[in-house]
């Protein structure tokens, strides 16, 4: 009776049509593996809510997905338009990012294939090593930061904060020089590694004394600079 209810009205007598029970375990299962791939994130990372929530749902979504394409190329041709729009729509994330997103879309495409325990052995695995990578990722303890220093424009900037840099920091890079307020400031854009205990507070205190006490901003992880 369900499987008659739930018949496609433009289905024919050679199309196989995916049982209720099966289609409910597939989604059931790919449900769990988002959770299980969304709760791995949020161990060791300070990822919004909204894209833990995503992560825990885009397994179910493309399991549903695959399960409805079953075997249409037209319907597959569809999909993928429609993925790539989404695709475009979108802000470019961190590697990390990226990555995490791709495992999820790879899980829920394996259990939407119908291959429930290669899916969540796939995911046992890939969470394993996430983990494991993540005890040496300096970005996960909090210590890669973005460091935004304004400095007057007669201030040679090529060199003048490494000494200070280098005592504080593991590594760093300059990603950005942008003038503003009518190019009578400079704000550079710096990507940095802390060492382990550094004083950030003493950091910036020695940072205010070499940019002339303007503003000065750290921020959490690999920020974009597209706002400067």
């Amino acid at each position: 009776m369900l499987d008659t209810i739930f018949k496609g009205i433009f289905d024919t007598a050679s199309m196989t049509v995916i049982p209720v029970s099966e289609f409910l375990l597939c989604a059931a299962v790919s449900l769990a593996i988002g959770a299980v791939i969304a709760l791995t994130a949020s161990r060791r990372t300070g990822y919004s809510h909204s894209f833990l929530a995503a992560l825990a749902t885009l397994p179910a979504l493309v399991c549903v997905t695959i399960m409805m394409v079953n075997g249409n190329i037209g319907a597959g041709v569809a999909t993928a338009g429609a993925f790539s729009l989404v695709r475009f729509r979108s802000a470019t994330g961190s590697a990390k990012e990226i990555a995490l997103i791709f495992m999820a879309m790879l899980a829920g495409l394996v259990a939407g294939m119908g291959y429930l325990a290669y899916a969540a052995l796939f995911t046992l695995v890939m969470c394993i090593v996430f983990l494991a990578l993540g005890r040496f990722d300096p970005e996960s303890r909090g210590l890669v930061k973005t460091l935004r220093i304004t400095i007057p424009e007669d201030l040679d900037y090529e060199g003048v904060f490494d000494e200070l840099l280098s005592e504080y920091c593991k590594s760093w890079k300059r990603t950005l020089v942008k003038t503003v307020n009518m190019g009578s400031l400079f704000r550079l854009s710096y990507l940095v590694t802390f060492k382990q205990g550094a004083d950030e507070k003493a950091f910036i205190d020695r940072l205010r004394c070499l940019n002339g006490n303007l503003e000065i901003a750290l921020l959490q992880g690999e920020s974009a600079g597209s706002d400067l």
